[in-house]
């Protein structure tokens, strides 16, 4: 592998810059069509990752790119992707994660590639088979898809992966954690060896560097910072609090902090059971997990993105999947059970050189889970002070019981075939119990019908 660590954004191979000099997208080699659309997008200055990895993937190389969440590996890959295939067609592939991501990716793709008359489409869970391969069949030149769902037109035979030219891991550490390993080898089986791989994320774990080896031609790895490092600019606390400490300490964060507000809880049941407790608190909220329908997901999250829900209660399945630029705080109200997605949940904040502020809850047993957290990142968290807590909410009055009514009285029912006075069960037990199952003729069912006339 050939290494570029994190010198200054001059010394990035290819840029043509003088040193010291503050670089725009007109130094990284990219064609005057995308610096138009870019001019237009107003994107002039890249961001770190942008600087060192673009020109690399420009001439065609491998690059592993190594960065936290909020900085610009979209188009790290995308633009350099885009250019290539506009000049040599062929077909692109980016794999990620989460369905929320793919639909990030593309979205973020489609603002360039439409100019350049360039086709996208996704591949998710969740979403209609019919209408994806409706959209495989028009032959798009951007293929975003989650590794499970791509299996499925795999073995179905819907797609054909044989014309890709660039393939992106995006992401990779998390595809990893979420136990996509087998399926990623799988489709790897169908893409030509003859190709260009990018694989970005913002951990480096053993299993990258063993899939690096196997699959990539002589990689150069690229860091806009350090593998687990946090993003600079968000302020993180952190409150050492009891498990019925935790529902009146978010009340007093809520409260005292503005703006829109993602909270981590571990579980599905949990983030709907705070979902409820912050509506009870006056916010209105949305919940965004895997028990949810992609139309769901996608209604809370647009609905977090326009303000009409000021709280998103997520799980992990949010933390690399929310592209939103103004979240002002980031609450851990369940600590993650995978430290290195503390990285990424506290990405969620503080995006686009914009500051913000992550709130961590720990119950007093989590100790080394703090202290595994702390030598990821690199840093200390120090427990704040607990404030006053409000009182505890008084849980909503159970419904009046109903007065006890007198048993009722016994009246027989009519049988329709035996007059007014005989209860239905007078005519039953008399069919043997050889033809119970049997389908009964009408003149068994409903007695003799009289001889017609």
């Amino acid at each position: 592998m050939t290494h570029v660590s994190s010198t200054p954004l001059a010394s990035t191979p290819n840029t043509g810059a003088k040193l010291g000099a503050r670089l725009s997208f007109r130094d990284l080699g990219l064609a005057q069509l995308l610096l138009d659309i870019l001019e237009k997008l107003k994107l002039v200055d890249p961001t770190p990752i942008q600087a060192k990895a673009i020109p690399l993937a420009l001439t065609g190389s491998d690059v592993i790119g190594i960065a936290q969440t909020g900085t610009g590996k979209t188009f790290a890959f995308g633009l350099p992707m885009l250019q290539r295939l506009a000049i040599h067609k062929g077909t692109g592939l980016v794999l990620v994660p989460t369905r929320e991501l793919a639909l990030q990716v593309e979205e973020s793709l489609q603002k360039v590639g439409r100019s350049l008359s360039l086709r996208t489409a996704v591949i998710v869970g969740g979403a209609s088979m019919g209408k994806q391969i409706q959209a495989i069949r028009s032959k798009p030149h951007v293929l975003v898809a989650t590794p499970g769902r791509l299996n499925d037109h795999l073995q179905q035979k819907t797609v054909n992966l044989n014309d890709v030219q660039v393939l992106v891991l995006d992401e990779a550490d998390h595809m990893l954690d979420m136990g996509f390993e087998p399926q990623i080898k799988k489709i790897l089986a169908h893409v030509p060896k003859d190709r260009q791989t990018l694989l970005f994320s913002a951990t480096m774990p053993p299993k990258i560097r063993a899939m690096t080896s196997a699959y990539m031609r002589s990689p150069a790895v690229v860091e806009a910072a350090p593998s687990g490092t946090s993003a600079e600019k968000v302020q993180q606390e952190l409150y050492v609090v009891t498990k019925d400490e935790k529902t009146r300490l978010l009340e007093h964060v809520l409260g005292s902090h503005e703006g829109s507000v993602l909270v981590f809880s571990r579980t599905k049941h949990g983030a709907k059971k705070l979902t409820r407790h912050v509506g009870q608190m006056g916010h209105t909220a949305a919940e965004i997990h895997s028990n949810k329908s992609l139309v769901q997901r996608r209604a809370a999250l647009d609905g977090f993105k326009s303000g009409k829900h000021r709280v998103l209660i997520a799980t992990d399945i949010a933390a690399r999947g929310i592209d939103v630029s103004d979240i002002a705080l980031v609450v851990n109200y369940d600590l993650p059970t995978n430290p290195e997605d503390y990285v990424h949940r506290i990405g969620r904040t503080a995006r686009a050189g914009k500051s913000g502020k992550a709130i961590s809850f720990a119950e007093r047993n989590q100790r080394r889970d703090v202290q595994i957290i702390e030598r990821l990142i690199r840093k200390t968290l120090r427990p704040s002070v607990l404030p006053e807590l409000p009182p505890a909410r008084i849980p909503n009055p159970a419904p009046p019981e109903r007065p006890e009514r007198s048993p009722r009285a016994f009246y027989p029912r009519r049988d329709s075939s035996r007059g007014s006075g005989a209860p239905r069960t007078a005519n039953r037990g008399t069919r043997s119990p050889l033809t119970r199952g049997r389908p009964q003729r009408n003149s068994q069912r409903f007695g003799r019908q009289p001889a017609r006339t």
